[in-house]
């Protein structure tokens, strides 16, 4: 399969949205564990969200540049 660097940009796709809230919320949440000090339970639990965030973001990635972009919605008809 190839993968298209520029087929990642699709906003029209909901994977895209949820790549990029996945990767957001994994970067918030490894930016809390290195500046707060915190339980080792809470860092290990944190730390677990964050890479298992990061691992689905990267594989939605993956899979937005092997697919084509989905087709632009048609223009509204004109009433009568």
């Amino acid at each position: 399969m190839v993968l298209k660097l520029s087929r990642l940009y699709q906003p029209r796709n909901p994977r895209f949205w949820l790549m990029l809230t996945l990767n957001l919320l994994s970067m918030a949440l490894g930016w809390i564990t290195h500046t707060y000090t915190l339980l080792p339970l809470a860092a290990l639990a944190i730390t677990v969200l964050a890479v298992s965030n990061a691992v689905i973001g990267t594989v939605l990635a993956v899979h937005l540049m092997r697919t084509p972009p989905l087709p632009a919605a048609p223009p509204p008809r004109a009433a009568p």
